[in-house]
């Protein structure tokens, strides 16, 4: 199914409610796709029970070439619409390294300390290097009164770290 054509990252509007059907549609045609889920333990009467819950609803991610993209929607009638760039003329294209830190960070969780860094300050590019979140690459913010690590998706989605130790980071210039 997969063409020789270049592989990219696009994001794809669903329907509410539909993105389990759609990553399950995706997953038969073997096309690679990336829904954000999150595990979390909810207390029900029968006990506690661990649920898959979606993060962002009514978005998926899907890494294909450009005709299989259309093949999804003209052929296999996917009910989906892709996200378009600035100009709003073609699909927007999400670069591998900031579609690999968005997934990295969403799958890793941990709790959250203040960045002790004093050589960096808000708005700097910054590259984690050291420990489980090193290679990701992403923007030093203010959120909370604390600072972090943002990756941003650009028109689709922002995520934030909520643990760096300053001296795991290094200014990318």
């Amino acid at each position: 199914m997969i063409s020789t054509d270049k592989l990219n990252w696009y994001a794809a509007y669903t329907r509410v409610n539909q993105e389990l059907v759609i990553k399950k549609k995706l997953d038969e045609l073997g096309v690679e796709n990336y829904l954000p889920q999150e595990e979390r333990v909810r207390e029900t009467p029968l006990g506690r029970k661990k649920i898959r819950v979606i993060l962002i609803h009514g978005l998926i991610f899907i890494r294909t070439d450009k005709a299989t993209s259309f093949s999804l929607l003209n052929d296999h009638l996917l009910n989906i619409v892709y996200l378009k760039d600035r100009e709003g003329r073609c699909s927007l294209v999400i670069p591998d390294k900031q579609m690999q830190d968005f997934m990295f960070l969403l799958d890793f969780s941990t709790d959250g300390v203040e960045v002790l860094n004093k050589d960096l300050k808000r708005g700097d590019r910054v590259r984690v290097i050291k420990g489980p979140l090193s290679g990701l690459e992403g923007e030093l913010v203010r959120l909370k009164g604390h600072k972090r690590v943002v990756i941003r998706l650009d028109g689709v989605a922002s995520i934030a770290t909520s643990y760096i130790p300053g001296s795991f980071l290094e200014k990318i210039e």
